[in-house]
């Protein structure tokens, strides 16, 4: 914005000469000059806009990396409630096999069953205690990421293993191209592709000439040739016109650049808003699966948990089932509610995903 103002220097400077016997002739001057370019062509107007959007598009950097920690915090929340709701399934099912265990040896002592339905009972209880430290690492490790991105000494957060997202149904299937100009990344391409053009306005503006308004004044005691004291004041006013007639094809080859540039603007630009569309299209097809999928999951739980009480039931009382199938059955429960917790992780994920694709954090 300053550019449009006048410049103003001062530059006092003195001078002693002799010559032969002569004494010392002191001189000096205190000048004053004043330049001012009128702005025609429009060369600092495209530097000022230049400049704007250079701005501008710092500022949409710095509201990404907001969304980014946003949404770091936000994973890293919902991630952390899912390794509890992991670990606290876990123990449980522990404590159930633990059970198990005990029961395949009183019916082993009953004559019910043979050793190797032990054996594989007490392994598969072995396993899960063994997947349990793998959680508590994962868990761990979750906890001080949290604490990075909130900028904390390393601590553990608690976090309920029952967090859940609470989002507002979406009731459109679409989203206009035109809610994407929000997106910093999309901003901030924006505005590249804006300096890139009054880059090249400016380049363009160098072919024509350069009006200047100069005035000098000030106090001085030399006078043309001669040197009088005490000094007196002087003023000067003048105007100039600068037309670039040959500049060695730099102008040319300026231009030529700064339209090359300009091009690789646009097709960033464009690649960026592709990029940014196929984001959300991703974020809302992964949010509508993963509704569809908890769906399903909670139906294959319920009837997972009334398979494990049936085969339980009938190799306690009737024996008309093996070990396998009860094997089989719990293997399958735990399994099943492992992926509903994983379903569930993943739609608080693909919201999260959503909002910061549509440019969340401003």
């Amino acid at each position: 914005k300053l550019s449009y103002l006048p410049s103003l220097t001062f530059s006092p400077n003195g001078a002693g000469a002799k010559y032969a016997s002569n004494d010392f002739n002191w001189t000096y001057q205190l000048p004053l000059a004043v330049n001012w370019e009128i702005d025609v062509f429009g060369k600092l107007l495209n530097s000022k806009r230049g400049a704007q959007a250079a701005e501008l598009q710092a500022r949409a950097y710095e509201q990404a990396v907001r969304s980014q920690i946003i949404a770091g915090v936000a994973q890293c929340y919902y991630s952390i409630a899912a390794l509890e709701a992991q670990l606290k399934l876990s123990r449980e099912t522990s404590e159930l096999w633990k059970e198990s265990v005990q029961v395949m040896r009183n019916l082993k002592e009953a004559g019910r069953l043979r050793e190797d339905a032990v054996v594989q009972s007490l392994a598969q209880y072995y396993s899960i205690e063994a997947s349990i430290t793998d959680i508590e690492m994962s868990l761990h490790e979750a906890n001080n990421t949290m604490s990075l991105l909130l900028n904390q000494m390393p601590q553990k957060w608690t976090i309920s293993p029952e967090a859940s997202i609470n989002v507002p149904v979406m009731k459109r299937t679409a989203i206009p191209m035109a809610e994407l100009a929000v997106r910093p990344d999309v901003r901030a391409s924006e505005m590249s592709l804006a300096s890139a053009f009054y880059s090249t306005a400016s380049a363009r503006a160098a072919f024509y000439p350069s009006i200047n308004i100069t005035a000098n004044g000030g106090f001085t005691n030399l006078l043309g040739s001669f040197v009088q004291n005490p000094g007196d004041w002087f003023i000067q006013l003048a105007g100039s016109l600068t037309a670039p007639l040959f500049a060695r094809g730099q102008n040319i080859a300026r231009l030529e650049a700064a339209k090359a540039q300009q091009q690789q603007a646009l097709n960033n630009f464009e690649y960026t808003l592709m990029s940014a569309a196929a984001d959300v299209s991703d974020a809302m097809t992964v949010y509508e699966k993963s509704v569809q999928k908890q769906q399903w999951l909670t139906l294959q739980v319920e009837n997972l948990e009334k398979s494990v009480e049936i085969t339980n039931e009938l190799l306690l009382f009737d024996g008309s089932t093996t070990y396998l199938e009860v094997l089989t059955a719990q293997k399958n429960l735990l399994a099943a509610q492992t992926a509903q917790i994983t379903t569930n992780l993943t739609t608080a994920r693909s919201i999260i995903n959503l909002y910061q694709n549509l440019g969340g954090g401003r």
